[in-house]
């Protein structure tokens, strides 16, 4: 287990033996409760998981999740919780672990699950010298890109840097050291193009444009994949509605509209290629462990899944 996970887990209930698991592991949990909890697993819909078996722990023991929930080993991402007896879901405690359990989606692999990833359900907080604004991830459908996000973040790549580009009901975007929108990390991910809108609101990955796509043709894989730590945050979907599908949304601000609207409200240099007068700037990012009084997450499901969360089941 890294370092990171490690402080973030600090005070949790569930700690993942290790971060990385082969298909023929047992998926080990050490469980620490102050008394009794029942281990509840879901999918990132938030529809519960049925199990094997007694889900209640009540001493400090190991589990195999995979025995204890047969169907996890159907790829997908699951959260994983703990909750006091006589609790509603909600009430968990600790902090719930997001169990990534991935295919090899390379043409003509070979079916079935090729690793599972533990880690802890984080979510962000990007303090500005405009105000500030929380973000939850879509682990479900960018989980390359939101473990990318989450490493510079940990690593404080993004503190001090500036919004380099404003475009009016469009988008804000940062995340370049150079602050000229020609910088990165020194390498590049994979595009996780998805069926996410870029509504207002929604973090994707800037990346090189592909000039074949003035006609409509869909980006070259070596544009698809030029992203790195640059972000755009979306301002206004009758604008941004041309991105879905060919950018990688990854993340959602569920609280800091006025802060974005502040970003993109200041004095343009050069409205061609939008450069600001006094680029906005990123004090920092903090990557932080969803509990259960600090937890995003239902509100961002319930956007994404309105009609399919019915009322007592789990959800994140």
């Amino acid at each position: 287990m890294n370092a990171v996970m490690s402080s973030l887990l600090l005070f949790s209930v569930l700690f993942p033996q290790k971060g990385w698991f082969t298909p023929n592991e047992p998926i080990n949990i050490h469980v620490k409760p102050a008394g009794e909890v029942s281990l509840l697993l879901a999918d990132f819909g938030g529809r519960s998981i049925d199990s094997k078996g007694s889900v209640v722990v009540t001493s400090e023991k190991t589990v195999d999740i995979k025995s204890l929930f047969p169907d996890i080993v159907t790829p997908g991402t699951y959260l994983l919780y703990a909750v006091p007896k006589d609790k509603p879901n909600k009430d968990f405690v600790g902090t719930p672990l997001v169990i990534s359990v991935r295919s090899d989606t390379r043409t003509g692999a070979q079916p079935g699950v090729m690793v599972v990833k533990v880690s802890p359900l984080c979510y962000a907080t990007m303090t500005t010298d405009k105000g500030p604004m929380m973000m939850a991830f879509y682990y479900d459908v960018a989980p390359h890109t939101v473990e990318n996000f989450l490493s510079l973040a940990e690593a404080r790549f993004y503190d001090g840097l500036n919004f380099n580009r404003i475009v009016k009901d469009f988008i804000i975007q940062g995340g370049d050291p150079r602050g000229d929108g020609t910088g990165g990390p020194g390498y590049t991910v994979e595009a996780e193009f998805n069926e996410r809108p870029h509504v207002a609101g929604v973090v994707s990955m800037s990346r090189q444009t592909d000039p074949n796509e003035a006609g409509g043709a869909m980006p070259r894989s070596d544009f698809a994949n030029s992203a790195g730590s640059q972000f755009f945050i979306c301002l206004d979907y009758k604008k941004t509605q041309q991105l879905d599908r060919r950018y990688t949304a990854f993340a959602k601000v569920m609280n800091g509209m006025d802060t974005i609207k502040a970003i993109a409200a200041v004095p343009i240099a050069d409205e061609h290629d939008g450069t600001p007068k006094e680029p906005p700037k990123i004090v920092k990012v903090e990557i932080r462990p969803v509990t259960a009084t600090e937890n995003p997450y239902p509100l961002m499901i319930e956007q994404i899944h309105p009609s399919t969360i019915a009322p007592g089941t789990i959800s994140p």
